[in-house]
């Protein structure tokens, strides 16, 4: 009976020990999700006209979200400069026509363009920029688009943005 006491011991304090990791991980579980939101994202450009990567998830818990643009390139900025537009996708053809007209002193948007739900200033290469905005704009199931509205990049340069609950 004296060597079962202290193996009922161990085993009671081996059960303790895993009720409380269970604990942990069902709690971070939890907390852990809203605590866990990542309200930004980095975006890499470069010479050869794309978003590394081409997809942004935006946590519906953020209140506001940040894109950091970095440009990597090579190319100087008159010939190869980028910038960063959100849109929902039906509007993206007229941003993009409108931006051009606007022209580099606009950075490409068309100034005060309801449609443009952000966009940041224009960066050449070994630049970055950032552009923050409410979430409270953005509307789970809807399709929104950015895309580089620099002379010639937008039918190329885009990427996907989806609102995550």
């Amino acid at each position: 009976m004296l060597r079962s006491q202290p193996a009922r011991h161990r085993w009671a304090i081996r059960r303790s020990a895993f009720a409380v990791c269970v604990a942990g991980i069902v709690l971070s579980g939890v907390t852990g999700a809203s605590l866990a939101a990542t309200c930004e994202a980095t975006l890499a450009t470069d010479d050869t006209i794309r978003f590394i990567p081409a997809h942004i998830d935006v946590p519906a818990s953020c209140v506001e979200f940040t894109v950091k643009l970095t440009h990597t390139g090579r190319l100087p900025k008159a010939a190869m400069a980028h910038n960063w537009v959100l849109v929902k996708k039906p509007d993206l053809v007229l941003v993009a026509r409108d931006g051009a007209a606007a022209g580099a002193d606009a950075d490409y948007v068309m100034p005060g363009d309801k449609r443009v739900i952000a966009h940041s200033g224009i960066i050449g290469r070994g630049e970055t920029t950032s552009v923050t905005f409410p979430v409270k704009e953005l509307k789970a199931g809807v399709e929104y688009v950015f895309f580089c509205s620099f002379t010639g990049h937008s039918p190329v340069m885009q990427g996907t943005l989806a609102v995550k609950p």
